[in-house]
């Protein structure tokens, strides 16, 4: 859709920057990092010490009020991620907490996918998304190998033109002997929405769908009643909450129940607490007003690039004028320079004060072909401004 004026959210936005201390207090930096990390607010900060200085106990192991506050705070921040995703049947499903995205995929694929696969079966799983969400399915079709049995293992097909999945030619992949599926919900290199309802129109209503949720839980609204997958995998230290975070989401419709296996031992409670803080702010922030401000600087960004000769913004071409009627850039901004590498072109940019990614960006397939080149990538949360857009396509400017 066309580029909205944020005009009317400039109020808005300023009041949640002022939230962000590391961003206070460093006012001469821009921080255009957020697809690897987000920056804390203090409401977040705030829950942590107020966890940490009142009640600090595990979880599930004793009986004294410390402890049972604790139990009852991880259970009722799993019921709070629940209503946060637009949960349709809170009842049945589950929430497992984990270190972050990576580990959970990996949950998935060893604890619950390889049990149930047979000799012949068939999985789909993307090879030009994060490597997180492709080494755990290799993972797990190699081991069932050594046991003696082969699971064919397709590449979810893409879009040349958008980088986005190509549902038409996955429609025609899906066999009787497809089993799972495996999908990225915003793209964590190209910045797309990849359009996950499409996904399980072509699989059908009896295909497991996993979502790598990495870049959408906490920047855009995320409903799995309307995406109708069986997983969501996040991360919370790209959600405004603490690193070492993180959650799986089963429905439990499809399949056998999720339970990941071994001893669970001691989750990190002082994370999961943040998790809880973080999901209150950005309720109360209002997801849809956050994605309309990222994806409204991200489009400010592809526009001055798109007039630059010397750079390549990757993805769908046809999305970076400012009015384009393609869909726009979920706050994440690729690109390259003709001339000077990435990883120099990183370098200049934070001597101009701008911290962003510049190198492979953890692509899958990156040991080969273009993506060996690496780029720099700007990633956008509720903190960032139109005057730190101005700034950087300025630098970038006199660096064409």
């Amino acid at each position: 859709m066309p580029t909205d004026d944020l005009s009317p959210l400039r109020a808005w936005q300023r009041a949640l920057r002022a939230q962000f201390p590391i961003v206070v207090d460093h006012p001469g930096l821009a921080y255009l990092d957020s697809a690897a990390t987000t920056q804390k607010p203090r409401a977040v900060l705030d829950a942590v010490h107020a966890y940490l200085t009142t009640g600090n106990a595990n979880a599930s192991r004793g009986s004294y009020p410390w402890a049972n506050a604790t139990t009852a705070m991880v259970e009722r921040t799993g019921a709070r991620l629940k209503e946060f995703l637009a949960d349709p049947d809170p009842g049945r499903s589950a929430v497992h907490f984990t270190s972050g995205t990576s580990q959970g995929l990996r949950t998935v694929a060893l604890d619950w996918l390889a049990p149930q696969l047979a000799d012949g079966d068939e999985i789909v799983v993307p090879f030009e998304d994060h490597q997180a969400n492709l080494s755990p399915w290799i993972e797990a079709r190699d081991v069932l190998a050594r046991q003696g049995v082969a699971v064919r293992v397709r590449g979810l097909p893409y879009q040349d033109s958008s980088g986005d999945y190509d549902h038409r030619a996955l429609a025609g992949l899906i066999g009787p002997r497809t089993r799972f599926i495996a999908a990225t919900h915003v793209h964590h290199v190209r910045g797309g929405d990849m359009n996950v309802h499409r996904i399980r129109e072509a699989a059908g209503p009896g295909v497991p769908i996993c979502l790598d949720a990495a870049q959408g839980v906490g920047h855009v609204p995320l409903s799995v009643a309307d995406l109708d997958v069986d997983f969501v995998v996040f991360s919370g230290h790209k959600a405004l909450a603490l690193p070492g975070t993180g959650a799986v989401w089963a429905r439990q419709a499809r399949g056998p129940a999720f339970r990941p296996g071994g001893w669970s031992g001691t989750p990190n409670t002082a994370g999961i607490a943040s998790l809880a803080a973080a999901l209150d702010w950005l309720e109360e922030a209002g997801l849809e007003r956050v994605e309309r401000w990222t994806v409204g600087l991200a489009a400010r960004l592809t526009e001055g690039l798109r007039r630059l000769a010397p750079y390549r913004v990757l993805g769908c071409q046809l999305s970076l004028a400012a009015m384009s009627e393609v869909q726009r850039r979920r706050g994440i901004v690729s690109f390259r320079h003709r001339d000077i590498p990435a990883d120099d072109l990183g370098f200049i940019l934070f001597e101009h004060g701008f911290m962003v990614r510049a190198d492979t960006l953890c692509q899958a397939g990156a040991d080969d072909g273009e993506d060996r080149a690496g780029a720099v990538r700007v990633s956008l949360h509720v903190y960032n401004t139109e005057e730190e857009i101005d700034r950087l396509l300025s630098v970038l400017t006199d660096l064409a």
